[in-house]
């Protein structure tokens, strides 16, 4: 059996659908608030939430720059099981209560994404359910938006794209009244990049129009929560062009190319697939050269990162690498990735 359909069997889209719904048609409980004593609870304080807050940072910015593999993010499940869960068994008022649940289903999201980021595709999918069912505890709209978004990306890249695309569009549809321009851009992005993988490309181009024009709304001073502060314009464009990359449209994937500009030391993992992406794009303007030139960028940097999904880019570059299989330079190039990031090649 090859490599993804031993992937599309781990995931399993039907497993999405109750909690998916469930979310759509109540998602925010009444109250939040565990007053009743408890033998040998503890109350939960400011300081509890503060502190899961940081590992859930820390557990971000390691995964972005390390992979899901690193120590930083794996260490979000041990956060989870050992201090989350214990203060969710404590006592809280109905506010203190909110933000535990919606801290805690940033760790669970955390969580899933790193667990899908290192090929547990199942691990995965259990967290982001529960952290969906946690945003829902919270109260907290957005967040379960961003936690559907997060699973429409799984369910997409996993070739289930009506899956993906029904839970990008009910993440946006539940959450337009409740959230920031900026947050509801990414939902709209999710979707285009289900579309894309579709091949549906008017679709694709809507969803991708409103993107944009959602973002350009953003201000300094609206109220965003933290954990949409990475989607930026260059964000944006380094998604629009693995969009455009999907659709067979590689001067599309050029233009955007130009204004993806991430920082390679905080977002070294998107870096590294954004350059097999471009690369592949050239390789399907029949280039060659500026293909491998590419390419072999995309290696220096995901050599360092400990990723199984940012391989998957490398495996797309070597499919659009076929037709050259008898030059001596892609020849180099397969045997480097043997070498270096233990692809079959």
């Amino acid at each position: 059996m090859n490599r993804r359909a031993f992937h599309q069997l781990t995931f399993a889209a039907a497993a999405f659908a109750m909690p998916t719904t469930r979310w759509l048609i109540q998602p925010a409980d009444a109250s939040a608030t565990i007053e009743r004593p408890r033998p040998r609870a503890r109350r939960v304080g400011a300081a509890d939430i503060a502190e899961l807050h940081e590992a859930a940072e820390h557990a971000r910015r390691s995964d972005s720059k390390y992979g899901g593999g690193s120590w930083g993010a794996s260490m979000v499940d041990a956060c989870l099981r050992e201090r989350a869960v214990p203060l969710l068994k404590g006592t809280y008022s109905d506010d203190v209560g909110r933000h535990l649940f919606a801290v805690t289903a940033q760790l669970g999201r955390l969580a899933g994404y790193s667990a899908w980021d290192v090929g547990d595709q199942a691990r995965a999918q259990r967290h982001y359910i529960q952290a969906l069912r946690l945003a829902r505890a919270a109260g907290d709209v957005a967040l379960g938006g961003y936690v559907l978004a997060s699973m429409s990306l799984q369910a997409g890249l996993n070739d289930f794209c009506d899956d993906a695309i029904d839970m990008a569009q009910g993440a946006y549809e539940r959450a337009r009244h409740r959230a920031t321009p900026r947050t509801l851009a990414f939902f709209k992005l999710v979707e285009a990049r289900a579309h894309a993988r579709a091949h549906a490309s008017r679709a694709a181009g809507l969803a991708l129009a409103q993107a944009e024009t959602l973002l350009s709304q953003a201000r300094p001073d609206d109220p965003d929560p933290g954990w949409i502060d990475f989607f930026t314009y260059a964000r944006l464009a380094a998604d629009a062009t693995e969009i455009h990359r999907d659709l067979q449209m590689p001067h599309m994937v050029m233009r955007f190319e130009e204004l993806a500009t991430m920082p390679a030391d905080a977002y070294t993992r998107s870096c590294g697939m954004r350059n097999a992406i471009v690369g592949s794009a050239h390789l399907q303007a029949r280039r060659l050269d500026d293909g491998l030139h590419f390419g072999h960028r995309a290696v220096d940097i995901l050599s360092q990162v400990a990723s199984t999904r940012s391989l998957t880019y490398v495996r797309h570059f070597l499919e659009a690498l076929k037709p050259w299989n008898a030059e001596t330079c892609a020849q180099e190039f397969r045997h480097r990735v043997r070498q270096e990031l233990r692809v079959p090649a």
